[in-house]
């Protein structure tokens, strides 16, 4: 298979709003890769829910909208276990059976854990094989030894009650500290020995994803920041997906909320004027917002949103994630859940239905592009965790 050719941009080194959070062109070598053709969208396509995500013999189907759950590690509001359980029934039985979590993410290993058990006790087998949860392996940076691999790893096992993890999606901090093909390889023998089904990434740049492919490791799809006001993957990195058949899973699609009808006509600058940012992900994509653009034009934005939406009966929510979905190389993207508290399955399953035309994606994309380039602000997907 022909490689395309990359380069690798770094942006400025002054933009340091990101903080790590708790808990040129060259031509690469051939990679044997196939490129993913299943459920491909584009204008004027209507939705199928499920996907799957290959690399070789590895793959796995999943719902092309998942349930993330990054808003069960705190900061969102007391979760409580039970109503959390009952809340992850309610979207499995809505269909919206993918779970996404991490080994830092709070609890959300451990809830899998008691939902899956609840799942093989209460419902067909069919209904489980339909149920997947995804997980990431945030190591720090120390020594990656077969042994400390497989030792973490089963920790995660362990947490979700499962002989086999359906991904793990493998963060690295550092690249300048090449651990991470050793551990990504242990990853693919854990993977062989039948403890993982698939490997996948979270937060790597092009150059790194190129460079992980070229050493041989099937990794199925890479999790990176990706909504309307964030456009970095389709600069670079989905050209390699889609010459590799690596795809994309998106999170930060709805930033946090913030491309909702609830911060539609407000003005932030003035005190207690505006929906108060208080959680984690809304100050988190506030930054973003204030690197692209700013609040003013965040509010064109949201106002082209709520017009689409409008003419097509659906929320801006369930545009925005339409939006990404139809871009090339997106397998999925996620929805956070703040399970227990709050529930979006309806405005989710809006999703499948939605088709976005020509006119709405045409004005979608002029005020995307009236923003600042992130690429150019920021760096490459995930850099915003390196600076």
């Amino acid at each position: 298979m022909a490689a395309a050719t990359m380069s690798v941009h770094r942006s400025m080194s002054n933009f340091y709003p990101f903080s790590k959070p708790r808990s040129g062109f060259e031509r690469p070598r051939r990679v044997g890769h196939r490129v993913v053709r299943c459920c491909e969208v584009g204008v004027g396509v209507a939705e199928t829910k499920t996907v799957v995500v290959k690399n070789g013999n590895d793959s796995l189907e999943i719902c092309r909208v998942l349930n993330g759950m990054w808003q069960t590690s705190g900061g969102w509001g007391r979760i409580d276990r039970d109503d959390a359980v009952e809340a992850m029934f309610k979207y499995a039985d809505a269909g919206l059976s993918t779970f996404d979590m991490a080994d830092h993410y709070g609890p959300a290993e451990d809830l899998y854990g008691i939902f899956i058990n609840r799942v093989r006790r209460e419902r067909p087998p069919e209904y489980l094989e339909n149920v997947k949860g995804l997980t990431k392996w945030v190591p720090p940076p120390v020594k990656m030894t077969s042994n400390f691999v497989r030792e973490s790893i089963n920790v995660s096992r362990k947490r979700m009650d499962v002989a086999s993890l359906d991904m793990l999606q493998f963060h690295w901090w550092d690249y300048s500290n090449s651990g991470y093909l050793d551990a990504l390889k242990h990853l693919t023998d854990l993977k062989e020995e039948g403890k993982i089904k698939t490997v996948a990434l979270t937060n790597f740049d092009t150059e790194r994803l190129q460079k992980i492919l070229e050493n041989g490791i099937p990794v199925v799809s890479n999790q990176v920041q990706h909504s309307i006001v964030d456009m970095r993957p389709q600069q670079k990195m989905a050209e390699l997906c889609q010459l590799t058949g690596v795809k994309l899973i998106t999170y930060g699609t709805v930033m946090g909320g913030l491309l909702s009808e609830k911060f539609l006509d407000t003005n932030l600058s003035i005190p207690f004027a505006g929906p108060p940012l208080n959680t984690p992900s809304l100050q988190k994509y506030k930054r973003m917002v204030d690197a692209w653009g700013g609040w003013s034009q965040f509010q064109v934005l949201l106002q082209t949103l709520k017009k689409v939406a409008s003419k097509h009966g659906v929320s801006i929510p369930t545009v925005a994630v339409k939006y990404i979905l139809d871009q090339p190389a997106v397998a999925g993207s996620m929805v956070g859940a703040r399970l227990g508290l709050s529930e979006h399955i309806k405005d989710t399953n809006a999703v499948f239905s939605l088709v976005l035309d020509e006119e709405d994606v045409s004005s979608i994309q002029e005020i995307s592009k009236r923003g600042k380039n992130l690429l150019n602000v920021i760096g490459d997907c995930g850099d915003e965790y390196r600076r």
